[in-house]
């Protein structure tokens, strides 16, 4: 691993490892921008029932979407007649986004939602596998259409991208077993401690958003630790660099049933996930259609049940949506 670059804000960066991630794949993590009552589980198939700890569930529940003609209709007329859509992709960790053993293929709740979407436009899916904070300014610059990455529909994201929403997931906090951390309600209670999160994310922006309050209460700030990569920001809290991790609340239940060691601490606040484009795009209004169809036939509680998600379903997709406010303390 890169040597650590502590910035003036205690801000540390590293760069892609794949050593490192291989190291915690091999050890079942696999893993990697949002109040249920789910269960802490893994999604369907990643273990237990004769499965191998950390396998990816494989069923098919998207060949069968058939094209809905109203939803196709919606599409601007030079897309259609390409019949393809350039999707960016960041693949961090399970259940949102991973590899299979391969190290190719690219599966999780954002491929089988982005697939079915575009099966039902009657579009095929031309896949790049691009980094999480380059995707955003990508879609603006119009190098592809669309991009995915558990993107959380924020109101600073909004003013430079349009959104149209399938899951509702957010922001969580995980800890070794032996922290005194029962739960994050509310961030000064990280005051002192380290936190590691993923660069670009909106758990960087909320963590150093409300950095102050600590001095303002007269105690130690806390540190950021920010990682290019899911499995470093795990390695070091494995490793003890770091005290806490906040992440998506999906992808951390999902990463403590595959770490001894680990627990879940809470859900710190819900955030609406989306498809993102460049602002203006006419390619809203279909991707809408297209989701709630899903919905109808019954495509999109299957894709949430093969990845044990049912509590991030969402009543109906929206475009860009206002941001769901953050606790208030």
């Amino acid at each position: 691993m890169s040597t650590p670059r502590t910035t003036p804000r205690a801000t540390t960066r590293t760069k892609r490892h794949t050593a490192a991630f291989g190291l915690i794949t091999a050890a079942a993590l696999l893993l990697t921008a949002c109040g249920s009552g789910e269960p802490v589980t893994a999604p369907a198939g990643a273990a237990g029932k004769g499965g191998a700890q950390g396998a990816l569930p494989t069923e098919d529940v998207v060949s069968g979407v058939r094209k809905n003609e109203a939803a196709a209709k919606l599409l601007p007329a030079d897309v259609r007649q390409r019949g393809t859509l350039t999707l960016a992709s960041s693949v961090g960790s399970p259940p949102s986004s991973a590899y299979l053993p391969d190290g190719r293929t690219v599966v999780g709740l954002d491929a089988d939602f982005a697939q079915a979407a575009a099966k039902a436009l009657g579009l095929d899916v031309k896949r790049e596998v691009a980094g999480f904070e380059a995707i955003l300014p990508a879609l603006g610059s119009g190098k592809y259409d669309v991009g995915t990455g558990n993107f959380g529909v924020t109101e600073e994201r909004r003013r430079t991208i349009d959104f149209v929403t399938y899951v509702n997931d957010g922001q969580g906090f995980a800890a070794r077993s032996d922290s005194t951390l029962a739960a994050v309600t509310d961030l000064t209670q990280l005051c002192g401690l380290k936190v590691a999160t993923g660069a670009g994310t909106t758990f960087e922006r909320t963590l150093e958003k409300n950095r102050d309050r600590c001095a303002a209460s007269g105690r130690k700030p806390y540190e950021v630790n920010v990682f290019n990569e899911p499995a470093a920001v795990w390695m070091s809290l494995q490793q003890g660099r770091s005290d806490v991790v906040m992440s998506t609340i999906n992808g951390i239940r999902y990463a403590v049933t595959q770490q001894p060691g680990t627990k879940f601490l809470n859900e710190y606040r819900r955030l609406d996930v989306g498809f993102a484009f460049k602002k203006g795009t006419a390619l809203a209004p279909a991707f809408q259609a297209a989701v709630n169809g899903l919905k109808a036939d019954g495509t999109y509680d299957r894709i949430l049940k093969k990845w044990g998600v049912t509590a991030s379903g969402i009543a109906e997709s929206r475009i860009s949506p206002p941001e769901i406010p953050a606790p208030v303390k």
